[in-house]
């Protein structure tokens, strides 16, 4: 086998146990070298640590510290070339000076040829060449260096963690944003659900403003005081809004069968709630219309305050005769007024009813005239105490009196259509 042509280092001398180096073509043979460098005995235990082989840690040292070196010595060439160009200028200008003196021709044709600057071939020129291909040399070799992917790059690390550290951001603000889509999901289907209940809370709102659902239930709270005053008369109290009549109409909302409890009806009320305000014209027609489908002798309207009484109208007083209007609050629900209308209208048409048999007609009159004259003082007294902040004790008491003495007429009037009843 032929020995290789290449340049080969010989061998330290000594051999003995010290440090060996031998180039052997393009490769390098080390043997039992210590190489005492903090910085980089740092750096092959930090590559270690990153699961980076310390031989291989130490063959890119090598490698990017030779090209450093080489780099280097292009520097260095640079420096011997610029002061090689100094000594030579220095004995040029020795000689130029020397000639000068003497006014040789020929030292004008040599500086021509040497420094002529359309010449390719002058020291400036060739110096320039020089200047430019060591710089455009280093600055290839620096950025190749910094470009490379594998471990000659010095940053290679550093672009590996920022890379790293980047990538958990990113995954990190992904998971975020997802959680946070999620939350977002969430509300908006909650914001939808509290939407559609405000939405059917509303629109039960308006129905009920409208008298549909809230005017039922102000027709429920009606029918249950007049079916307990029903009880403690022996009538019989029917809750009929629902139900339509002979003439299939399905006016009026509770219909009191006076006495129906303990034998035949001998007369029959009807009562309307009404939630919402009527006009006089159109009261007018609900209670006769009301009387007329259910056959009832008298029609009372029942409205939920004060502010729903008729344009016109007044509660508590008789109209035409069988027509009364009463207030029962549907916040705050007394039942006085009702209670004092319906002993009223039922002694009022039980009055009306006892034809048939001898009654005292001028004491059930003078009753009932003085029981509703009692029942406009009640009224207004109720009203006054709305608006007064000094007496009200008394005003109460002078209130519970004129009750205390509408029942009495009330009374007398009912002793006086039962005694004509035990007569019959």
């Amino acid at each position: 086998m032929e020995a290789s042509e290449k340049p080969q280092l010989p061998l330290d001398p000594g051999g003995g146990s010290g440090p060996v180096v031998r180039a052997l073509e393009d490769r390098l043979v080390i043997e039992r070298m210590e190489v005492i460098d903090e910085l980089a005995a740092r750096v092959v235990r930090d590559q270690a640590a990153q699961k980076r082989a310390p031989a291989e840690t130490v063959r890119k040292a090598i490698e990017i510290g030779t090209r450093v070196i080489e780099s280097e010595g292009t520097a260095a060439n640079i420096d011997f070339v610029n002061a090689k160009f100094q000594e030579h200028m220095a004995r040029l200008a020795t000689e130029l000076s020397s000639q000068l003196e003497s006014g040789s021709e020929e030292l004008a044709e040599r500086i021509s040829t040497a420094f002529g600057a359309d010449r390719s071939d002058s020291v400036q020129q060739q110096i320039r060449e020089m200047l430019i291909k060591a710089n455009e040399y280093q600055r290839t070799e620096l950025v190749r260096l910094f470009n490379a992917e594998e471990g000659t790059n010095p940053l290679s690390d550093f672009k590996t963690a920022v890379t790293a550290k980047v990538g958990e951001a990113v995954q990190r603000s992904e998971r975020q944003s997802e959680a946070l889509r999620e939350q977002v999901a969430a509300l908006q289907t909650e914001i939808a659900r509290l939407s559609e209940r405000t939405a059917a809370d509303q629109r039960i709102a308006e129905a009920e403003e409208a008298g549909t659902r809230k005017g039922r239930s102000f027709e429920d709270l009606v029918h249950g005081e007049l079916e307990s005053l029903a009880e403690s008369h022996d009538d019989a109290a029917h809750h009929v809004g629902d139900t339509s009549s002979e003439a299939g109409g399905k006016m009026g909302d509770t219909v009191i069968e006076v006495g129906a409890c303990s034998g035949p009806a001998q007369a029959t009320i009807v009562f309307e709630a009404k939630n919402r305000k009527l006009s006089k014209n159109d009261a007018w027609a609900e209670l006769n219309g009301a009387m007329q489908e259910r056959d009832a002798a008298y029609a009372v309207l029942v409205v939920a305050g004060e502010d729903k009484v008729p344009s016109g109208l007044s509660e508590l007083t008789e109209y035409q005769g069988n027509k009364m209007i009463v207030v029962l609050d549907r916040e705050e629900p007394d039942p006085l007024a009702l209670r004092l209308v319906y002993r009223y209208v039922r002694a009022r048409t039980l009055a009306a009813t006892a034809g048939s048999f001898e009654v005292d007609a001028a004491g059930v009159r003078a009753a009932t005239e003085e029981a509703q004259s009692k029942l406009k003082t009640v009224n207004r007294i109720r009203k006054s105490l709305t608006n007064i902040t000094t007496s009200a004790d008394r005003a109460r008491e002078d209130v519970d009196g004129m009750v205390a003495d509408v029942e009495k007429c009330l009374v007398r009037v009912e002793s006086l259509i039962e005694v004509a009843e035990e007569d019959k």
